[in-house]
């Protein structure tokens, strides 16, 4: 009783401060508890649970959201990109296979006819009618996805992409076969970004509108195979005489890979090249699956042989170059052409004639089976040109894609380059031994001169002179003056430079001569004039742009003053020009193998190669001899009728004098010749290892080195 009135009696607050002790909230009794426990409990829970994390969604989420902000802003540029690609594309409802391939009719600068092209084609063929490897290999080597593509193939553009970098260059292509044919039907051959994308485009819609069997015939029945064959059946029938329908596995693989660059491998210009590119499809078809080794190897040991061409005259060579250009210029050929060229028909005759009538009666015993010529004005304009002996029997171009040793006549780049550098005419050097890490460079006639001028020196073709210079002023200034001049093919820089040992086309040197007859314009050699329909809508127009000048007006004066005196008392002292001032170079190459002369006039420039196509050596015929005969042949017939004109020259030029007299004598004990190297290839120095800077890259990707 007691404890329960004690444990229910109610107890006052005493708030004095002796009463015992003050009656205080504590903080830790809040239902928060204190402030700083509270936070710090928080990090902890945060910690437990992962510190950072909120930090981590914050980036995320901005990441997504800039994704996201990109991703839509992607989606309307490449929106807009497909609009305005679409809204400027080739009328696409056009699209019908022809009746018939198209007529080229190549005319004169006159619209006298040449030749004609494309009338003699096969019919159009169906998928089902060619022998199945005959599309497969065209497959196997330029679009191993085709059947499962859309149109375009990312995988092919990657792999390019990705073989080009390594190469370092343009090395593979990644369009299919639907882009290749949409370029054909409805573009251009502009290489650019916004024929791309068109290509791109249509390629798709060919897709969605045709089968894939009926993109195949319409590819194999458009492409051009190279010496104006366009589609399968003229092409089968232009170089082995059957129908495609007849092809075995070894030409069909030669076809295939003439696509890659048709002017530059048809077999009857470059049959080694076709062959080698035939052999990398048969090995893609057997990769493919598309032929087994047995029939590879079958189709390797009996490579396809290649028929003689329909007999013609040397015009012919000039239809081949001509049709190679129009494909150049206007793409797919689809619609009847006339092509109006540079060419002068009665120049054409006379300079066939002229080449002809000389090996006939002079090749046998001089050793040598063929010849080519190229004639144009100085501005490059191409008046005649003569691409062998016979095009019935060979229809390979000599004057436009052989590659020949030019010895001496390579030899007024390396004067030019030393009146660049401050020389002279009158300048003299020593014409005596030298010796060049072993190499020996001698005179023709094994005999030296001793103190001359840059202009005997070069009239009388002295080796040892142009060996110095080339030393003196370096083998690489004497190549960038070849090239500033014309020369596209690859030079090597080495001393025996100086004496032509590097190989070039007769176009491109003959070409390259016409700056130096002009007066120092840069030259575009050409021979298309116009293209059009025969109803006159004209599709390409030859613009005079002018290219600048390349070399100063003072020193071509004087390498023309210097040139001409090669027709005086040099080496081709033979030239017989009554009239006409005319200055020029011959040549020689190793062992006699090649003969050249480029002369020229204020109104014309004409070079002559003598050779053989095995490159064996002639019977020591040199460039003084038969070439300078053909080349006056010519030019006397061609300068008939036409105004005297002066090829400009130093003021008082007495040509070098001192030594004149003496010279022009031992000219004429030489009988003419001109004074071929003395180096033997195993005596060739090897070229230096230098590095050819910005304008030799630029050389070698603008004109498609490999």
């Amino acid at each position: 009783m007691a404890g329960r009135q004690n444990k229910g009696e109610r107890r006052e607050p005493v708030f004095d401060s002796d009463s015992g002790p003050a009656l205080r909230a504590d903080p830790a009794d809040r239902p928060s508890g204190p402030r700083t426990s509270r936070k710090s409990s928080s990090r902890k829970r945060r910690k437990r649970r992962g510190g950072g994390s909120g930090k981590r969604r914050s980036l995320l989420g901005r990441l997504a959201y800039w994704c996201v902000v990109l991703t839509i802003w992607g989606g309307v540029a490449t929106a807009g990109i497909v609009v305005w690609v679409g809204a400027h594309l080739p009328p696409i409802q056009s699209l019908e296979i022809p009746k018939r391939p198209p007529s080229i009719h190549i005319v004169d600068l006159r619209a006298r006819p040449l030749a004609v092209r494309g009338d003699t084609a096969g019919a159009i063929l169906k998928l089902k009618e060619l022998p199945p490897y005959l599309p497969n290999a065209f497959i196997a080597i330029e679009d191993r996805r085709f059947y499962s593509h859309v149109g375009i193939d990312p995988f092919g553009i990657a792999r390019a992409l990705m073989a080009n970098v390594l190469h370092r260059g343009v090395s593979q292509g990644g369009s299919t076969i639907t882009q290749q044919l949409a370029k054909n039907l409805f573009l251009t051959q502009d290489r650019t970004i916004h024929r791309k994308l068109q290509e791109a485009m249509l390629a798709l819609w060919l897709e969605w509108k045709f089968t894939k069997a009926e993109i195949l015939e319409l590819y194999l029945n458009r492409i051009y195979f190279g010496s104006g064959a366009t589609g399968i059946e003229q092409a089968a029938q232009r170089y082995f005489g059957k129908p495609a329908r007849q092809v075995n596995v070894a030409e069909a693989a030669l076809l295939a890979g003439l696509v890659k660059s048709p002017s530059r491998l048809a077999p009857t210009r470059n049959f080694d090249g076709a062959e080698k590119r035939a052999r990398i499809v048969l090995d893609a078809m057997k990769d493919c699956g598309f032929i087994t080794a047995a029939t590879e190897r079958t189709a390797l040991a009996k490579p396809p042989k290649i028929v003689a061409q329909a007999s013609g005259g040397g015009v012919n060579y000039v239809a081949d170059w001509v049709m190679d250009a129009v494909n150049d210029l206007v793409g797919h050929i689809d619609q009847d052409l006339v092509v109006v060229t540079t060419i002068d028909a009665g120049m054409q005759a006379v300079a066939e004639q002229a080449l002809v009538d000389e090996l006939n009666a002079k090749g046998a015993k001089g050793g040598v089976s063929q010849g080519a010529l190229v004639s144009m004005t100085p501005d490059g304009a191409v008046r005649a040109l003569v691409g062998g002996r016979d095009y019935g029997e060979s229809q390979f171009n000599r004057a436009v894609a052989a590659r020949r040793q030019p010895g001496s006549s390579f030899k007024p780049f390396v004067y030019l380059t030393a009146l660049e550098h401050g020389l002279t005419p009158d300048t003299v050097r020593p014409d005596k031994p030298i010796k060049i890490k072993g190499w020996s460079p001698e005179n023709y006639s094994h005999e030296y001169l001793g103190d001359v001028t840059l202009t005997q020196a070069l009239a009388m073709s002295l080796n040892t002179v142009s060996v110095r210079l080339t030393l003196e002023f370096s083998p690489m200034a004497v190549i960038r003056t070849a090239h500033r001049l014309g020369i596209a093919s690859r030079l090597e820089p080495n001393a025996s430079i100086s004496l032509g040992t590097s190989e070039v086309t007769l176009l491109e040197l003959t070409g390259a001569y016409a700056p130096i007859a002009n007066g120092g314009l840069a030259v575009m050699p050409h021979v298309v004039e116009r293209i059009s329909t025969p109803e006159g809508k004209v599709l390409y127009q030859h613009r005079d742009q002018p290219l600048g000048r390349i070399i100063d007006p003072t020193i071509d004066a004087e390498m023309n003053a210097m040139m001409m005196e090669t027709l005086k008392i040099g080496t081709a002292h033979k030239a017989s020009l009554p009239g006409w001032q005319a200055a020029g170079k011959t040549g020689t190459s190793q062992d006699f193998r090649d003969a050249w002369f480029i002369g020229y006039t204020p109104h014309l420039v004409t070079g002559v190669w003598l050779g053989n196509d095995d490159n064996s050596p002639t019977r020591k015929t040199t460039g003084g001899g038969m070439p300078v005969e053909i080349w006056s042949r010519y030019m006397r017939a061609a300068h008939q009728g036409v105004p005297v004109a002066q090829l400009p020259a130093p003021a008082n030029n007495d040509g070098g004098g001192g030594l004149i007299s003496a010279l022009k004598s031992l000219a004429n004990a030489a009988s003419g010749g001109d004074r071929p190297p003395a180096v033997a290839p195993s005596q060739t120095p090897e070229p230096q290892q230098q590095n050819r800077g910005l304008d030799g890259w630029l050389l070698d990707n603008l004109f498609g080195r490999r």
